[in-house]
């Protein structure tokens, strides 16, 4: 029996007609019809040769035959027939019977066999009984350049056990339902028959430090610098806006750091030992004024987020997390990667003055006497 053959899905093996789950080293940038934007992106960057954590995807296609075995596709277009978006307290009406109904409904047992032969092979491959997974919303309108879902669907950290992906894999789908997302699929066009979900499995990095990063200044546009926002633990306290993460400004050519802002950081999202679970916790008195991340871990991050631009050929909004069990060198993992949707529409032209380019920037290194790499 060849155990490597049998752990490592083929990354040159075409994907079978609509399959039901994939994984994600067989997804492409072109995938987003059958595994939605994220799961494609993140398919995307293993082929690049990003440093991603391994996973697998329940394909729109397993969405589709759930939601019609269940029989929960009829009920949820009966009551969304006619809702008016503006009303508040009726969406979210119409919102919690949905999502009642969707999670209430059991996958079928092709769906559970396949999810559940994936999640075997996937801890075995991270060398630990019921690895510890993130479980991911990844719908089809998601992370594209023309209309920005991000942050629409849920996701769940640290998710132990197969019935346990499964039940957070409905409670993805059933985050499709929001009132919020109902509400913006209707104000920007997009109906319910047009869209599709994606649901995403993959390792839990055990993160000492996470957070996100832009290949350009969010705040004016600036492309000469990539800006890196970071916090201990999980990043869902930097994505979520829970806390003022320590800042960093790093000049994109020579990745030198240009300007940093070490906040003072109350809060973290980490695992609970006892529990099992993620939550908030407090951060230690002693480290909620040090710097979350070494400068060595920003300028490989800097650099990585050069590599993923390049390779998108657009601006890039990244979130990362450092592995505090994996030594340095190889403890950097991309989460994901969506284009920046903010800045990019603009014309160049039109974006803030940078305050000063990469070449003043070394320019004015070499009349100081500063070394500028």
């Amino acid at each position: 029996m060849n155990l490597a053959a049998d752990l490592m899905p083929s990354s040159t093996a075409t994907l079978a007609a609509s399959p039901l789950v994939c994984w994600l080293e067989d997804c492409r940038k072109d995938s987003v019809a059958l595994v939605g934007g994220k799961c494609s992106s993140l398919g995307e960057l293993m082929h690049a040769g990003v440093r991603v954590p391994p996973g697998f995807a329940l394909t729109t296609e397993g969405f589709r035959q759930f939601m019609h075995d269940s029989g929960v596709s009829s009920a949820v277009q009966s009551l969304l027939t006619g809702v008016d978006s503006e009303n508040l307290d009726a969406l979210e009406e119409i919102s919690a019977q949905i999502r009642a109904l969707i999670e209430s409904r059991a996958f079928s047992i092709e769906i559970e066999d396949q999810v559940a032969e994936c999640y075997r092979k996937l801890s075995l491959r991270c060398c630990m009984a019921a690895a510890p997974v993130a479980v991911r919303s990844s719908a089809t309108a998601e992370d594209l350049p023309g209309a920005s879902f991000a942050g629409q669907q849920d996701t769940y950290l640290w998710v132990r056990g197969v019935d346990e992906v499964l039940h957070h894999m409905r409670r993805c789908i059933s985050s499709l339902y929001t009132a919020r997302a109902i509400a913006y699929r209707a104000n920007k066009g997009f109906s319910d028959e047009q869209l599709a979900i994606s649901v995403g499995v993959q390792k839990m990095a055990k993160s000492f430090t996470a957070g996100v990063m832009f290949t350009l200044h969010p705040g004016n546009g600036d492309r000469s610098v990539i800006v890196i926002d970071s916090n201990f633990g999980f990043g869902e306290s930097v994505v979520s806006g829970e806390v003022t993460p320590d800042h960093f400004v790093v000049n994109k050519i020579t990745l030198d750091i240009i300007d940093r802002v070490i906040s003072q950081k109350l809060i973290c999202y980490t695992v609970d030992t006892r529990t099992q679970v993620s939550r908030v916790m407090d951060t230690p008195f002693e480290r909620q004024n040090v710097q979350s991340i070494i400068d060595d871990e920003i300028t490989e991050l800097a650099w990585m987020g050069k590599q993923i631009e390049k390779h998108y050929s657009c601006p890039m909004d990244i979130e990362w997390a450092i592995d505090k069990d994996l030594p340095a060198g190889g403890n950097i993992f991309i989460l994901q990667a969506r284009p920046e949707t903010v800045w990019s529409k603009k014309p160049q032209n039109l974006n803030a003055k940078p305050a000063g380019s990469a070449m003043d920037y070394i320019l004015s290194g070499m009349l100081t006497g500063r070394r500028v790499s």
